[in-house]
């Protein structure tokens, strides 16, 4: 028989008699009954405020502060979802996403309140969380129990996160009481999370992997969470210790700036376990583990719940994992399995034309839909199976390989390449901090590779790095590398790709390029650029 689905709602209820300190943030400290006790608070007053008929939704639009794991308890308690609203956006994009999830509350901080001057946002309520109003308007439910309100059930939406994508608004991917709920118990089983840990939140919680893989399961183990208002590189290491945490997510290059922070000779002195997210790279995950004897587990999961790949001991270097019955590589085209990945003795992929393809589901699987958004489900629900987007390859025993975003194929002289491979060896190159690699238009046909380096170049040093490593394909070399000190980012800290291929070669940075059958980097001057636009693809 199939157990119960748990919901959200239970958890937070079961933490009502728990008196042990949970939550942390900048100097203050509740226990898990006061966060279960701010939460019927708020729940009741959120019960009261939604106009009737309406979808129970509300924006949350803070920075990482205890009222947002505090509204995140209350929306369960009530049967709401809480859309995550990131405050990067401006302008009508900001009012688009609040009134898009049909937010009739939207609680922000006095921080944020600039942004929303000169918005239009018909029959929304703002509620400022460090106002006297808002205290005045809490007051009256500080006695509410948790279980004051009706059963929540599993099918309940709970968030409404927005996902990114390089082109088009964003999507609000549906996520439920049920879904959250059952991703936190499932970390914690695949983590061994236990109930004195501490889970360190350092990611923005407008985003579903600080909530449904750092939040959920600390709630689900009744483990404590500490919070960073916003990330920080140089108090990463100060706060996991002054906090007792033993595990943390991250995302996009945020391991990348941790290690970028000067080393001391004390960094293998603290209490973290180990670390989980996506994207650190296995050039970074090592040198994290060296540095601060923490080991890295990096893991594959689409935002929308869709199809996810774990690791497992004995997985490959390079590999996330093994591909779980119903997950294939696809060729978009053809909708036919790609054939398993060929390597060289060097590690290098031989047959990426016909390896790389789509991660497909085509298994049962907790996709939920987006908000509102039909053409949306249809582009990712196609032959009843779930299309992720992104690139990968398998070997032949049935490791998955990730190959980035299907936005981030390149094609050069009729072969395909995928911009994540080729990030992963010019990682190793000793000056950069950070790498991206993207396409540009070739002037005859298909692409141009383009990288931009965050950290030190040297041209020659750069093209003689090029040339000794073994797995870079013959394609693969960047035509042009745009040097700067920082690598732009998202408020997610993933790498604002979008813009990079915008602006091209035709950015404020310097560039340097690798002329048509030449081996070495030269400065790219506006006369070279318009030979660049011009010239024909050699080598």
């Amino acid at each position: 028989m199939e157990s119960r689905r748990r919901t959200v709602a239970e958890l937070v209820q079961a933490r009502w008699d728990d008196h042990r300190p949970g939550l942390w943030c900048e100097g203050r400290t509740l226990t898990h009954h006061e966060v279960a006790a701010g939460a019927a608070a708020r729940a009741a007053l959120l019960t009261d405020l939604l106009p009737p008929g309406t979808a129970p939704h509300i924006g949350v639009l803070l920075d990482n502060t205890p009222e947002y794991p505090l509204w995140l308890s209350a929306a369960a308690l009530a049967g709401a979802a809480v859309a995550g609203i990131n405050p990067t956006r401006r302008g009508p994009e900001l009012a688009r996403d609040i009134l898009h999830t049909e937010c009739r509350i939207l609680v922000t901080e006095r921080a944020h309140l600039p942004l929303l001057d000169g918005l239009e946002l018909p029959g929304v309520r703002v509620l400022v969380t460090d106002s006297q109003d808002y205290g005045d308007l809490l007051a009256p439910y500080a006695n509410t129990k948790p279980d004051a309100f009706s059963r929540a059930a599993p099918d309940d939406r709970i968030l409404l996160y927005f996902t990114s994508g390089s082109t088009g608004a964003p999507k609000a991917a549906i996520c439920t009481q049920g879904r959250l709920a059952a991703a936190g118990a499932s970390l914690v089983d695949s983590f061994g999370v236990r109930p004195d840990d501490v889970h360190y939140i350092c990611m923005p919680m407008f985003h579903g992997n600080a909530v449904i893989a750092d939040w959920a399961p600390a709630l689900a183990a009744g483990a404590g969470v500490a919070l960073r208002r916003r990330f920080s590189a140089s108090r990463f290491l100060d706060d996991v210790r002054a906090y007792g945490a033993t595990y943390f997510t991250y995302v996009g290059r945020a391991v990348q700036y941790i290690l970028a922070t000067g080393e001391r000779a004390d960094d293998r002195d603290n209490p973290l376990r180990m670390g989980f997210g996506t994207e650190a790279g296995a050039v970074d995950a090592a040198a994290f583990e060296r540095r601060f004897g923490v080991r890295l587990v990096e893991g594959y999961g689409s935002s929308e719940g869709g199809a996810a790949v774990q690791w497992s001991p004995g997985t490959p270097a390079g590999a996330v994992g093994r591909a779980a019955p119903g997950l294939a590589v696809l060729d978009p085209g053809t909708r036919t399995e790609c054939p398993p990945a060929v390597f060289d003795s060097a590690g290098r992929l031989l047959n990426g034309e016909e390896a790389i393809g789509e991660l497909v589901n085509r298994a049962a699987n907790p996709f939920e839909g987006y908000w509102r958004n039909p053409e949306a489900d249809a582009e990712r629900r196609r032959e009843g199976w779930y299309w992720t987007g992104d690139l990968f390859y398998r070997d032949t025993d049935g490791y998955l390989y990730f190959a980035g975003r299907t936005d981030d194929r390149l094609r050069v002289d009729s072969e395909n390449l995928a911009a994540a491979m080729i990030e992963n060896i010019l990682a190793r190159y000793e000056g950069a901090d950070a790498v991206a690699v993207y396409a540009v238009p070739d002037p005859v046909t298909g692409d141009q590779v383009m990288a931009t380096v965050a950290g030190r170049f040297d041209p020659l040093a750069f093209a003689e790095f090029l040339l000794s490593q073994p797995d870079l394909g013959t394609k693969m070399a960047p035509r042009f590398v745009r040097v700067l000190r920082r690598m732009p980012v998202t408020a997610t800290n993933k790498i604002h790709r979008a813009g990079l291929r915008r602006e091209g070669i035709r950015c404020a940075d310097p560039v340097w390029w690798r002329p048509p059958g030449e081996a070495a980097y030269r400065r790219l001057t506006a006369e070279d650029a318009v030979v660049a636009a011009g010239a024909s693809r050699i080598g």
